[in-house]
Parts: structure tokens; C-alpha cells; sequence
């Protein structure tokens, strides 16, 4: 009887939310945002292994001694997608802001509030963490690994925040350009024997391409599915013919010891693929519509949207936390051991749910610092914005009862003025 009165307060409570949600909403939007959350987190839990060597943890890939696994790496690099509803968001959101008469300095400052509050708690515990690990006599390689490894999302977000912040300059740009700064860079780069360091002109070109992509879709560029199979097919034969013949790693994703990584700094085949995967995103939007009009598949999404920012910069630390506490009770399968056949594949894969509880500790202690971003002082309604108690009263609801909470969805910069009405 408790099971169906659990069941039954799940339904309720998916249904306010997707009642509360405005119509012209793109739920479409959020869940290529939650899918692409949550790749990147299941992509690191299965591709980054940690290994136990002596007192030292090493970092190391499944990817390195079976490459064959590099399919993995596909299903779940899915950072082009995330780069595309970012650019798609914040265009819209611009302009929203420009509608509203709010100015360019305001817009930018909400946004990366938004996106930096919550590292400040990941900086003072890794902080403490670092300290505590030198001063309990731990080696200098394991503390340069794991603080390596659990920082690593950080440096997403200042590529993002550089492109949020340039968004004026970039909401008309043609994605050809930046693609074209990519060819030529890999070209004098691998073809011409030219300095490695000139890869890192990419880290910037590489994503504007997906950014720049999203601005297209906000203009109304992408809608045909003409476009989305025209993206699709394009980058996975260029990056099939670049992968075949051109020697770019078949990983997309970076692996310890290898000579070229497609994603650190991104390359021409980092970039084709990514463009695939976008096309493929494009695609899927009529699809996500229809299935996201139901209610508990809505509320699931719009739950992941909420603590997008919380699970993406703390998904890493729950595995480091896993790994590193699980090392008192010796070296353990799929954790600590060197990841070289298909039982260390298959013990990691139990080892998944423990990443997921220990990272829904995480967003237990922390979630407050995403969730507190541009809320208003208590009594002191936003500008513009009546408060729930007068909203109630002007719907004829007393003032106790009916009180419309507002939240908004999304744990990376969203269009101004989309929010979603919760009623509590």
C-alpha cells in the first residue's frame, strides 16, 4: 500500500510541474541539456579508471588497452550538444534581455553567476581535501591525479563563460568560419609539422562551431529536417574518412599515454563528429516534444535541468571519493585494478549505482549553492515580479493557500524570462 501511495504522490507531483510549465516552452531544449549532462558524467564513470600502485593512484583508460571500446566514447562525449543548446539558449536569451530593456552588463553578470556560484564550493572542499591528503602523507602523483581529475569540469565552464560573454559578437557568425579556423590549424599542425601549442587555438574555434550552430537554430536556421540530416551524415563521414585515413584517434575522448587526444585540445575529428551528434540532436527535437508531454517524463527532466550544474562539477569528486575511501578495504575490481579485459569492464558497471549514491550525497550537501542563484531576498520580491502571496490574492486564493513558487529549470543560463511556475 505504501508503494502505490509513493507511485501516486510521484504522479501528483509530475503533474504541478507540468502543469505549471508555460506552453511555449521547448521542452526539447531541456532534455538535449539533461542528455547531454548526464553522458558526460556516465562517459567519465566508465572511461576514467584509477589505479592503485602501491600508495599511489594512477590514472588510466579501459580505452587505452581496448581500444576497440572506442564506441563507448561516441555514445557519451557529448559535449558538441551541450555547446549547441548553450548557444541557442543564450541567443535567445540576449535577446530576450535587449526586448525587456535589460542591459548587456546586467544579462552577462545574472548568467555567470549562475554558472560560477556553485564552483565556489567545489574550490574550498577540494581546498581542504588537497590539504589534507599532503599533510596525511599522501604522494604528490596521487594528490596531482585525483585533484586533476575531480577539477577537470572546471575547465568547461571558461570556455562557456568566454563564449556566453562574447555572445553579441557571435549570434550572427557562420559556424563555417570557426570549422574553417579548425581545418586550417590541424592542417598546419599535423600536415605541416607546425608547433603543437598551436592546437590550443581550437579550444576555442573547436566549440564555437556547436555554439555558433545553436545561434543558427535561434534564428530559425536548423528547423527543416533537412538540416539536421545534412549535419548528421556530413560529420560522420568526415570524421569516418579522418579517422580511416587520416590518422586521427577513433576515441573521442582523451586516453592517458597517447600521442594525439581529440578532445584536449579538440581536433578537425573532435569537431565533425560533433556536428553529427548535433544533427542528430536536431533531429530528435519533434520526438522529445511528444515524449516529454508526459508528466513524470517532464518533471524527471526538469528535475536534472535544476541540478545540471550541481552533478556536472560533482560528479567527478563522487568517484574520487568512492575510489579513494574504498582503498582501506584493498585493491578492489573495476576500481582500483588496472582496466585491461572485460571483467574490469563488468565489475565497473556495479560500481556505477555507488558513484550515483555517493554523488546524491554530493547534491544533498551542495545543490543549495545552484538552487540559491538569483533568488531574491526573502520579503523582497524580484523587480518587476509580484509576490506569491499577491499573485494568490489577485487569483481569488487566499493568501496561505495556492501560492505559486517560481523556479527556474535548467542548471546552465536559460532564456530570460522562461521560468517554470511550481505551485506548492
Amino acid at each position: 500500500m505504501s508503494d502505490i501511495h509513493v507511485a501516486s504522490g510521484i504522479r501528483r507531483a509530475a503533474a504541478r510541474i507540468h502543469d505549471g510549465t508555460p506552453p511555449h516552452r521547448d521542452r526539447a531544449v531541456d532534455a538535449l541539456r539533461a542528455l547531454a549532462i548526464l553522458g558526460v558524467v556516465l562517459g567519465h564513470w566508465l572511461v576514467t579508471a584509477l589505479v592503485a600502485d602501491g600508495d599511489t593512484l594512477r590514472a588510466a583508460s579501459p580505452l587505452g588497452t581496448m581500444p576497440w571500446l572506442a564506441p563507448v566514447s561516441w555514445a557519451f562525449q557529448t559535449l558538441a550538444v551541450f555547446f549547441m543548446v548553450g548557444g541557442h539558449v543564450a541567443t535567445r536569451g540576449l535577446a530576450s534581455a535587449h526586448a525587456h530593456g535589460t542591459a548587456y552588463g546586467t544579462w552577462l553578470r545574472a548568467r555567470l553567476s549562475r554558472l560560477f556560484l556553485p564552483v565556489t564550493a567545489v574550490l574550498a572542499v577540494w581546498a581542504v581535501a588537497t590539504a589534507g591528503l599532503l599533510l596525511g602523507g599522501a604522494s604528490l602523483v596521487t594528490v596531482h591525479t585525483v585533484v586533476k581529475l575531480a577539477l577537470s569540469p572546471l575547465w568547461f565552464l571558461l570556455v562557456f563563460a568566454a563564449l556566453t560573454a562574447a555572445t553579441p559578437l557571435l549570434a550572427r557568425l557562420s559556424p563555417l568560419w570557426p570549422l574553417a579556423v579548425v581545418l586550417h590549424v590541424d592542417l598546419v599542425r599535423f600536415g605541416l609539422g607546425g608547433p603543437s601549442w598551436l592546437g590550443w587555438v581550437n579550444l576555442a574555434a573547436g566549440w564555437l562551431v556547436p555554439y555558433t550552430l545553436g545561434a543558427a537554430w535561434s534564428r530559425g536556421e536548423l528547423e527543416r529536417p533537412r538540416a539536421g540530416w545534412t549535419l548528421l551524415l556530413g560529420g560522420a563521414v568526415a570524421t569516418a574518412v579522418l579517422v580511416a585515413f587520416a590518422g586521427y584517434p577513433a576515441s573521442m575522448v582523451g586516453v592517458p599515454g597517447a600521442a594525439v587526444s581529440n578532445l584536449n585540445p579538440p581536433t578537425l575529428a573532435a569537431v565533425t563528429f560533433g556536428l553529427a551528434q548535433c544533427g542528430l540532436a536536431l533531429l530528435l527535437r519533434d520526438r522529445l516534444r511528444r515524449a516529454l508531454r508526459r508528466p513524470v517524463a517532464w518533471a524527471a527532466v526538469a528535475l536534472v535541468n535544476l541540478s545540471a550544474m550541481t552533478v556536472f562539477l560533482w560528479h567527478q569528486t563522487a568517484m574520487m571519493a568512492t575510489t579513494a575511501t574504498s582503498l582501506l578495504a584493498g585493491r578492489l575490481p573495476g576500481l582500483h585494478t588496472r582496466p585491461d579485459g572485460l571483467d574490469w569492464v563488468a565489475a565497473r558497471l556495479l560500481w556505477l549505482p555507488v558513484f550515483a549514491l555517493v554523488l546524491g550525497v554530493c547534491w544533498a550537501a551542495f545543490h543549495g549553492f545552484e538552487s540559491a542563484r538569483g533568488r531574491p531576498a526573502r520579503g523582497r520580491p524580484a523587480r518587476g515580479r509580484p509576490a506569491a502571496g499577491r499573485r494568490g490574492r489577485a487569483r481569488g486564493r487566499g493568501p496561505g493557500r495556492g501560492r505559486t513558487r517560481v523556479v527556474r529549470v535548467g542548471g546552465l543560463p536559460e532564456p530570460s524570462g522562461v521560468r517554470e511556475a511550481h505551485r506548492v
